[in-house]
């Protein structure tokens, strides 16, 4: 391969392939080293560099500085140490090289054939960045793509330009089946790397599919009259999607579901007949809560912020419809509102209630040493705990019907009492635990500083393992170096325990 070749090979393959002409300089470069290295017995590190203008190059042989004291030096052929890279040159340093001009070698058919390989591999390399490059901005978004094969129940897409997507059977609607040529909607979930080059993924059975479709049906939603608050679905079967009106004047339902019901019916045919509730959006949780259990009706509703869960009772009729098939559509409204609903008739929602007042009651009564009627009007007027006695505001205590500013203010003080007794009793206990022989045992682990955590309520190596590092550097003396490398000291015994149940 001589100079003007290689310019010629250089215009040919960029121009064919749309690939920049550095991109095959460097693979020319790569297929000479390589060349270069095959004539010599010993491993040599050879370096090619080519004039971009001329196409002449120049070979040189190249040694990697490495430290004098350095553990890693492996080969005199392609290391050298500092000490005597500066007898060489005065400005040599680590990580750097020394280089030495060497003879350029004639290139004969083998060697040409290497450069084509190295040179085919590299514009496939530079392509699949392309491609890459082209689909990082519509990462998170619906792509086309036309079906190019079927592999073992995946789909894979042609997208044009060289770029072509999977689709894995996982992400496939259930009983959805495509043939050679079909044009296919998908969500694009993410550009995986993988050995043979980064591979793009798409989804059919995303909830972000869902609201890309309705996006693409519903002209509203891109003038921002209309925002989509979340999606939930059983791909093929059912799904929910909740949306609100930024204006007064838009009906966001009416306008997501189209004139007799065009919109809607375009996306469920896109997915396979998937069925699509549209809910009415609302900030207060139990409300939008109420919305997403839609076709049943709600007859109440208790919120436990606690747990973020929510009790909704319906009639005895409609219990089935509000559960669904299979527990369908409650999931779908648990998921779209993010909340925990528990399904239940009206009858049972009413024994559930009588439970937790008694408990309720029994708790006023044994704590505050009150008697039966004082705990039923606080159980009543919606107090739940001692908390909230003691430190809700004195004017929505002394609006209560039944009592009078003593009452009020001894109510107050005896929650606070218990409270604080609970409190003390609470620190001394965690004062007074020991830390297990496991955590004082672990590497790492000084005395003080065991006690100290168990001071914390951190008493075994499994409780040191489940923090994490912003929770751990609380603890006084602790900095965020230490933190995690204890925890991850401490889950040592989980992988180990992982590596035991695998051999077995």
């Amino acid at each position: 391969m001589n100079n003007k070749e290689i310019l010629l090979v250089v215009d040919a393959v960029s121009n064919e392939k749309g690939v920049a002409k550095e991109v095959i300089f460097q693979a020319i470069e790569a297929a000479l080293e390589m060349a270069t290295r095959k004539r010599y017995e010993m491993e040599i590190d050879a370096q090619i560099v080519i004039d971009r203008e001329t196409g002449e190059y120049e070979t040189f042989r190249q040694w990697l500085i490495v430290d004098d004291a350095a553990e890693e030096f492996e080969s005199e052929e392609t290391q050298i140490r500092l000490a005597d890279a500066l007898t060489k040159q005065s400005d040599a340093e680590v990580a750097a090289y020394i280089r030495e001009p060497m003879e350029s070698v004639a290139f004969g058919r083998i060697a040409a054939q290497t450069a084509k390989q190295v040179i085919v591999q590299k514009v496939r390399e530079a392509e699949r960045a392309q491609v890459v490059e082209q689909y990082q901005e519509k990462l998170g978004q619906m792509i086309y793509g036309t079906v190019k094969r079927l592999e073992r129940g995946n789909v894979l897409l042609d997208l044009g330009g060289n770029a072509e997507a999977l689709i894995a059977r996982e992400d496939m609607i259930a009983r959805e089946s495509f043939r050679t040529g079909d044009r296919v909607r998908g969500y694009l979930k993410e550009i995986r790397t993988e050995g043979r080059g980064p591979q793009l993924v798409v989804s059919r059975v995303a909830p972000e599919l869902l609201i890309e479709l309705f996006r693409l049906e519903v002209p509203e939603i891109n003038d921002d009259l209309i925002e989509i608050k979340g999606a939930a679905r059983d791909p093929g079967l059912r799904a929910k999607i909740a949306v609100v009106a930024t204006e007064s004047r838009i009906d966001p339902v009416g306008a997501c579901v189209g004139m007799r019901g065009s919109r809607v019916q375009a996306v469920t045919n896109e997915l396979g007949g998937e069925r699509v509730d549209i809910i009415l959006w609302d900030e207060e949780p139990a409300r939008f809560a109420i919305n997403a259990m839609a076709p049943a009706e709600v007859l109440s509703i208790v919120v436990d912020e606690d747990t973020h869960s929510m009790d909704i009772a319906v009639d005895d009729e409609q219990l089935s419809q509000a559960i669904g098939r299979g527990g369908q559509n409650v999931r779908l409204a648990s998921q779209l509102t993010g909340w925990e609903l528990n399904v239940m008739s009206s009858a049972d929602a009413e024994k559930k209630a009588e439970s937790e007042m008694g408990n309720l009651i029994k708790v006023f009564k044994d704590d505050l040493g009150v008697d039966e009627d004082v705990a039923l009007i606080l159980a009543q007027e919606g107090f739940s705990s001692l908390e909230e006695i003691a430190y809700v505001p004195e004017q929505e205590m002394l609006a209560i019907e039944e009592f009078d500013a003593d009452i009020v203010t001894e109510l107050r003080s005896r929650s606070r009492d218990v409270l604080l007794t609970r409190a003390i009793a609470s620190e001394e206990q965690l004062e007074s635990a020991e830390p297990a022989q496991d955590l004082l045992d672990m590497e790492g682990m000084s005395k003080e500083l065991a006690l100290t955590l168990a001071s914390k309520g951190i008493t075994t190596l499994d409780d040191l393992a489940e923090q994490a590092v912003d929770e751990l550097i609380e603890i006084e003396s602790i900095d965020e170096q230490q933190a995690a490398a204890l925890i991850m000291k401490a889950r040592e015994s989980w992988f180990a325990d992982d590596e035991t149940g695998a051999g077995e």
